[in-house]
């Protein structure tokens, strides 16, 4: 009877030790899980702010291209519409000036 009470002290001590063995096999798991899942997150991060900034460079990009664009068609337009002769054009220098400067008199009668 002794030696079945001892072998089951003996079993449950090893019990014990298999248990707390398996308690910090899986806190060493656990850790490296952790730190595994953050590393992913940091790339994960630092690939997302690179995708950000990639794309909000090409945004830039294609709204310069865009402004450009309206602007030579506003250019195309405003020249197609306004046709101004060269003494319309002297006349307006004139006034242009006169009215800045207050130096000199317009002399073909477009008045500030």
């Amino acid at each position: 009877m002794r030696d079945v009470i001892q072998k089951i002290i003996a079993t449950e001590a090893e019990a014990k030790k298999r248990v707390q063995a398996a308690r910090v096999e899986a806190e060493r798991i656990l850790s490296a899980a952790r730190k595994h899942a953050q590393e992913l997150v940091t790339v994960a991060r630092q690939t997302a702010r690179l995708d950000a900034e990639k794309m909000l460079v090409a945004a830039l990009q294609a709204a310069e291209t865009e402004k450009k664009k309206r602007l030579a068609d506003a250019a195309a337009e405003i020249e197609a519409q306004v046709r101004v002769d060269e003494a319309t054009a002297r006349q307006v220098v004139e006034a242009v000036t006169f009215c800045v400067c207050g130096c000199q008199q317009p002399t073909r009668g477009i008045t500030p």
